[in-house]
C-alpha cells in the first residue's frame, strides 16, 4: 500500500514509470477479474484497457488514500457492468450483429482459458446472473468485502451476501452436473 501511494504521488508529478508500474503490478488480477465478469478474453482486455486510459487521464483527481487494486477492481467491475448493458442494448436494438467476429488467436494473456479445468468454471460463471457472478468474482478475486460490494452495487449487505450464497450454489450444482456427464 505504501508502494501504491508512492507509485500515484510519482505519477502525479507526471512520471510515466510510475503508471508502467502500475499497470504491470495490477494488469494481471484485472485482466482475470475482467475475464470472469464478460466470459469473453478480447471484451476483458478491452475493460482493462479502458479503466487504465481512464486512470491515466484522472491523475490531477486521484488520491492517495485508500486501496489502489480495490479502486481498480471496482472500476473494472464498473467497466464490465457497463459493457453488459451496452451490449444488452445492442442486441434488443439489433445493432452490430453482422459485425460481431470471434478471434481464434492466442496471445499469452489466454493461458487462463485455455486449461479445461478453468473453461468449465468459465462456461458455468456464464450460467449463474450476472449480479451473482459479479458478487463471487468481486469477493473471491477483487479481495473486496460484502460491504464494498454492496456499495459497487447499490445494494444492501444482506442482499450481496445472498448473491453470493446463491451464486456459489449454482455454481456447485452446475460443476457437480459436469463432473457427473
Amino acid at each position: 500500500m505504501v508502494e501504491d501511494r508512492l507509485l500515484i504521488w510519482k505519477f502525479k508529478l507526471g512520471n510515466r514509470d510510475a503508471l508502467r508500474r502500475i499497470y504491470e503490478k495490477y494488469k494481471n488480477d484485472l485482466l482475470k477479474l475482467a475475464v470472469a465478469l464478460t466470459n469473453d478474453v478480447n471484451t476483458a482486455e478491452d475493460v482493462v484497457q479502458d479503466v487504465f486510459l481512464g486512470f491515466a487521464k484522472s491523475a490531477a483527481k486521484i488520491q492517495t488514500r485508500g486501496n489502489l487494486k480495490k479502486y481498480l477492481v471496482t472500476c473494472v467491475a464498473n467497466r464490465a457492468r457497463n459493457r453488459k448493458r451496452d451490449q444488452q442494448r445492442h442486441e434488443t436494438s439489433g445493432i452490430d450483429e453482422s459485425n460481431c467476429i470471434i478471434s481464434d488467436i492466442q496471445r499469452p494473456e489466454q493461458w487462463a482459458i485455455l486449461s479445461e479445468e478453468l473453461k468449465l468454471l468459465s462456461n458455468a460463471m456464464a450460467q449463474i446472473p450476472y449480479e451473482q457472478r459479479e458478487v463471487v468474482t468481486l469477493y473471491m478475486q477483487g479481495d473486496m468485502t460484502f460491504r464494498q460490494i454492496a456499495k459497487v452495487q447499490n445494494a444492501s449487505v444482506n442482499t450481496i451476501q445472498g448473491r453470493y450464497r446463491y451464486g456459489l450454489n449454482k455454481l456447485r450444482s452446475i460443476l457437480n452436473s459436469e463432473v457427473k456427464k
